[in-house]
């Protein structure tokens, strides 16, 4: 008899997503993987995203909503998210962004061979017309180096409870999932790659639309999450806004 497949959670938070989250939500659905639950939780939303949401949930058994009294941002509605979470893997998928079919299939398997309890892989990019591009990212990351540049994609990563225990994300509005990935790798040697594209990241959203703003947060990070010195604050951020700048450069 084959083994049944470990339960994925995946996290997903909404706000005003009436335009993009339904080919988010069938990106899920059409997983060839097949024992997951998908937890959305809207921020408040001033659309038609939430009755979206109750078609979604009334359709299928295993996708779930919940809504937020008020707006709190994208990290409490992805918290909220993961303490609903059945599931022993959770993973993360934004209201714009797609994974593809053998997204769950290939990275739980990998994840279960190599008995890693954190993993990422590549995601490539796109907006409304056109493809632009395939992020890639290293073997394996530590905490050290992640400090430097966040190179886990959000919509890649996948973390093992079993291996350690329900995590969240610091209650701040911008730069969540690199706070909840430090976390992680203070207590793990090293997250891993799996080096296949294997998510759809949509740009022209949210943060990726601000540069400066961008900048800001992250030094605000480093200072009142990491709780870095000044000085060490103004090393870390110089070499993060070189990488950064690099990076989108391509």
């Amino acid at each position: 008899m084959k083994k049944k497949e470990p339960l994925v959670s995946i996290v997903m938070p909404s706000y005003n997503s009436s335009q993009t989250i339904e080919s988010s939500v069938h990106s899920v659905i059409e997983q060839s993987y097949k024992n997951w639950e998908l937890i959305i939780v809207d921020d408040c939303s001033s659309d038609t995203t939430w009755q979206m949401l109750k078609d979604f949930a009334a359709k299928y058994e295993n996708i779930t909503c919940f809504q937020n009294e008020t707006n709190q941002g994208a990290g409490a509605s992805r918290n909220l998210a993961i303490s609903k979470a059945k599931g022993r893997f959770i993973s993360f998928l934004d209201s714009d962004d797609l994974w593809t079919a053998n997204k769950l299939s290939e990275q739980i398997e990998f994840m279960l061979t190599n008995n890693y309890g954190f993993t990422y892989t590549y995601y490539s990019r796109f907006d409304s017309s056109s493809e632009l591009g395939v992020v890639t990212a290293p073997k394996h990351i530590d905490y050290k180096k992640l400090l430097y540049s966040n190179v886990i994609g959000c919509l890649t990563a996948i973390y093992d409870t079993q291996l350690l225990g329900k995590r969240y994300m610091p209650l701040i509005r911008k730069r969540q999932d690199m706070g909840l990935w430090l976390d992680i790798l203070k207590d793990i040697p090293k997250a891993y790659c799996l080096p296949k594209v294997l998510a759809k990241y949509r740009v022209g959203n949210g943060m990726s639309a601000n540069k400066v703003k961008i900048l800001s947060y992250q030094w605000q990070f480093y200072r009142e999450v990491v709780g870095l010195s000044p000085i060490k604050s103004l090393a870390v951020f110089s070499v993060y806004a070189v990488k950064g700048y690099i990076k989108h450069r391509k």
